[in-house]
């Protein structure tokens, strides 16, 4: 029997079947990162909890919840804060370029 989608190992199996090497991280309630840059483009899937990342650049926050992805082509500034219940991501890098441009949020179903 598979695993059910919203699982940590459905999507780690998901992200697999994409050629992408994920590994989880977790935080705990209210946890906040300021905002950064990375120079690889970043996949993220929430395994668990909820997190909102802000995109200054374009005046955006994405709230993500269990089985949402966002994908952030390298050099977008980020920042985030981490939801009531704390949260478990899988974070996948790709060589810089991989991504279309512009930070995009797919929600749970939608990919």
């Amino acid at each position: 029997m598979s695993a059910p989608r919203s699982s940590e190992v459905g999507l780690q199996a998901r992200l697999v079947a994409e050629g992408l090497a994920a590994s989880a991280w977790s935080n705990g309630p209210g946890d906040r990162y300021a905002v950064h840059e990375h120079d690889y483009d970043k996949v993220i899937v929430v395994a668990a909890g909820s997190i909102a990342f802000d995109l200054p650049s374009i005046g955006t926050r994405l709230w993500l919840a269990t089985g949402d992805r966002l994908e952030l082509p390298a050099h977008t500034a980020h920042g985030a804060d981490v939801g009531p219940g704390g949260v478990t991501c899988l974070e996948a890098h790709r060589p810089a370029g991989t991504l279309p441009p512009g930070p995009r949020r797919r929600p749970a179903g939608d990919w």
